[in-house]
């Protein structure tokens, strides 16, 4: 008997200095507390997916990889510099991964070097075959601007997703008391009724236990280079801990459609990431992969004393 519900926010440790749980706990804590499925959604990389992928199935969860992916805002007002929203992205199916997998590798390279990883609408446009869509809560455009009170544009911007992902897409909610999320609750329910689109419950973590809270805390002072004496800075979510089912059912008790259909992504994806050798070459006497054994090194005996000397007294 599952949960009935299921993460589907899950930043692991490759999430530098923001994740701090290993892709092998994350499985772990999902067994623990009954989940049947868990979704990692690393920022701008797949690179925990291959060890995520083999500790799921080894402890019995259907592992579903996903990626937050930073997106240029479109539309932007002539003279108004780029703003970079954030999408979460799941794959279905191999293809779905493959566009994964194109689109990180995009945001990384085909960008300028002063801007952050993102890519923007038109390569988006190219690869969603496979993926399902959650406009990612308080940090995705939509909530953005529904916050901003920029209902409009909001509509607008809603009407680009969409069009590239059809039943794909679903409106995320997330209750961390983040001051963009209350803001834009609201707005954000009644555009999903309106539109028949539908809500989806999150609660991004970055640890598995909440008494990790300050330690994330100080490793947040780490990554912006503060101190946890200072008083404008970064600060951690004592919120994004991986939260049993049933604190999550009674968060959302007003809107159990959300809860359940944390479940209905799950069942939608069914694609673990494939084993692929490394493509770099490793450093001597290192293990290769699976299958391949390290090549072995040639023992060089050292000369005999009688045999050096003969050699230097010639």
């Amino acid at each position: 008997m599952h949960s009935g519900y299921v993460p589907l926010r899950v930043f692991s440790c490759y999430t530098m200095l923001d994740g701090a749980i290993d892709p092998k706990a994350i499985a772990k804590q999902a067994r623990a507390l009954g989940f049947p499925a868990a979704a990692l959604t690393d920022r701008n990389g797949l690179y925990a997916a291959m060890a995520y992928s083999d500790a799921a199935k080894k402890d019995g969860v259907q592992p579903i990889i996903g990626v937050m992916l930073g997106v240029g805002r479109p539309d932007m007002p002539d003279g108004v510099a780029t703003q970079f929203d954030w999408l979460a992205l799941y794959a279905q199916n191999m293809t779905g991964y493959d566009n994964l997998c194109a689109l990180v590798s995009m945001a990384h390279l085909d960008r300028p070097i002063e801007m952050p990883a993102h890519v923007d609408f038109a390569a988006l446009e190219r690869h969603t075959d496979g993926l399902i869509a959650l406009t990612a809560g308080g940090e995705g455009g939509l909530a953005r601007l529904f916050a901003e009170g920029q209902p409009d544009r909001a509509r607008a911007y809603l009407d680009r997703l969409q069009g590239l992902f059809g039943d794909r897409l679903y409106i995320e909610l997330s209750r961390r008391n983040d001051a963009i999320e209350t803001a834009a609750e609201a707005d954000l329910i009644d555009i999903a009724y309106d539109r028949n689109l539908p809500l989806v419950a999150t609660n991004p973590c970055c640890f598995t236990e909440s008494a990790f809270g300050d330690a994330h805390d100080a490793m947040l002072c780490i990554a912006h280079s503060t101190y946890v004496e200072t008083e404008d800075r970064i600060r951690s979510c004592p919120e994004a801990w991986m939260k049993p089912a049933p604190v999550m059912h009674e968060m959302f008790a007003d809107l159990p459609e959300a809860i359940a259909n944390t479940l209905v992504v799950a069942q939608r994806c069914a694609v673990m990431a494939p084993y692929r050798k490394p493509i770099l070459p490793q450093p001597r006497g290192r293990y290769r992969g699976r299958g391949q054994a390290s090549p072995r090194r040639r023992r060089s005996r050292p000369r005999s004393a009688s045999r050096a000397h003969r050699r230097t007294s010639r």
